[in-house]
């Protein structure tokens, strides 16, 4: 791999005698890597059968790569990530019933990996400042099944705004020059100058201050990047110490894992307790994580929140459910799901959403899933959506039925199916995998996968192609 000089240089100025073997890491092919998802009711044999092996330091980690078009990956029951990404979420180490805030969330692994470790219990805001990233965050959340989440399009300086003093745990996975992740992504070589790595961490700095005031005393605060830039890394670090009433915490260190290095910032001990991931040590590509606890009397200054609407930002309006609509919804529940207990019911639009408890006034914010996605009012009746089967398992509905695997290939490709059963709503099944919903009106199965996630390639596959969905986050 053709590396600037400059980094060339840089890093042997850093890292002296280790300097060759950082360098050749850079020759070596990337790490892939994937999670399993403890919220489903069973294990992903498929996919656990093509894996390389178990990675140490996550509970439900292995190496290998994912077949972006299997069954165990289109519902939600692995999720591709790259291996030192993992070591975050268990740094952050969420417990169930807290409120937690993914601020620089997209593409998800880190807030699927988060929401697991809570058990899908209290709350998870999944925040994303660019729209598209945002888009495609809420989608892997819904295909996790995910029932506590609540995914916003937000800046930080707005956020918080709306959170003040209000999160038990906050993770800043920040945006940064991505130096850990050239070898993966050869393309962000090009943005690459001497100077960029400041350029960052002084746009990391403004994140961190919009994560300080919505910090509650005595909470933790997580810090990552995934770059080697000592400007965005133990530098950013010192810089919290030293402008906020933060400790470091101590990380734990599995072998290949480095310490901080207090003499690539101010020389303050407590630096080495952040854990560095270098690849010429570790099987993964470059990580940097830092761990603080906010000190319980201190109190962060907040802006007040303004109720005037931001220049230029669109927010949906959302309603508390008509009686009518709650008719409808009631009666299908009642019929197909009586076991499901709802916490806030409320409308976009059409769309029926189940806010999760710990938020309540949501007018002034931009979001995109405002919790579990129930399903869509049509004329006189109520249809299901996809997210609420996602997040289902098979037990919580008498109406369950069983399909092959050919048979769930059609379905996601959008055909209708042949099948015999009890008539009206039926929650599918393939393989133990809950994948979506049907309506049974004779012996034909109407098909309500969603119109924009069908795949016309899936069904003619004779067998899968090995498309991994990988992501660093």
């Amino acid at each position: 791999m053709k590396l600037p000089t400059a980094f060339i240089e840089k890093y042997r100025q850093l890292l002296g005698n280790e300097t060759d073997a950082f360098l050749a890491a850079f020759d070596q092919p990337s790490c892939s890597g994937f999670r399993t998802n403890p919220l489903k009711n069973g294990q992903p044999d498929a996919t656990l059968k093509t894996a390389s092996g178990k990675i140490e330091y996550v509970e439900n980690g292995w190496f290998g790569k994912v077949d972006g078009k299997s069954l165990d990956h289109v519902t939600g029951w692995v999720y591709s990530q790259e291996p030192s990404a993992m070591y975050v979420g268990e740094v952050v180490d969420p417990q169930p019933g807290e409120r937690v805030l993914d601020l620089c969330a997209a593409p998800g692994g880190k807030s699927t990996h988060l929401i697991a470790k809570m058990h899908d219990e209290g709350l998870l805001v999944a925040n994303e400042i660019f729209r598209k990233r945002a888009n495609i965050l809420a989608e892997n959340l819904e295909r996790w099944g995910t029932r506590h989440a609540v995914v916003m399009n937000e800046s930080p300086a707005d956020l918080e705004k709306q959170f003040p003093q209000f999160f038990d745990r906050i993770l800043v996975d920040a945006p940064c020059s991505g130096e850990g992740m050239f070898r993966k992504e050869p393309a962000g070589i090009e943005y690459w100058t001497p100077d960029y790595p400041s350029e960052c961490a002084n746009r990391q700095r403004k994140i961190l201050s919009s994560a300080m005031k919505m910090l509650k005393p005595g909470g933790t605060l997580v810090y990552s990047t995934c770059t080697f830039a000592p400007e965005e890394d133990e530098q950013n670090a010192a810089w919290l110490l030293d402008n906020y009433d933060l400790t470091m915490e101590p990380i734990k260190k599995y072998a290949g894992m480095d310490d901080g290095r207090p003499e690539w910032a101010d020389g303050n001990p407590e630096l080495s307790r952040a854990v560095r991931l270098f690849p010429h040590h570790i099987q993964g590509e470059g990580h940097f994580i830092a761990k603080f606890r906010l000190q319980g009397g201190s109190v962060m200054p907040v802006s007040a929140k303004k109720k005037s609407k931001k220049k230029g930002k669109q927010r949906a309006n959302h309603n508390s459910i008509t009686k009518e609509q709650r008719t409808l919804f009631e009666k299908f529940a009642a019929q197909t799901m009586p076991s499901y207990q709802a916490n806030h019911l409320l409308t976009y639009g059409d769309q029926l959403y189940d806010l999760p408890k710990g938020i309540d006034e949501i007018a002034q914010m931009t979001i995109l899933r405002p919790g579990l996605h129930l399903g869509t009012f049509k004329k006189n009746r109520f249809e299901p959506a996809l997210a609420w089967a996602l997040a289902s398992q098979p037990t919580d509905t008498d109406h369950v039925l069983s399909i092959t695997l050919d048979q769930w290939r059609q379905y996601v490709h959008g055909d209708t199916l042949q099948l015999s059963g009890e008539p009206g709503w039926q929650l599918l099944v393939c393989q133990g995998h809950v994948c979506g919903w049907g309506k049974l009106v004779g012996q034909t199965l109407k098909n309500f996968y969603p119109k924009g996630l069908r795949s016309r390639s899936l069904y003619f596959l004779e067998r899968s192609c090995n498309q991994p969905n990988e992501s660093r986050k």
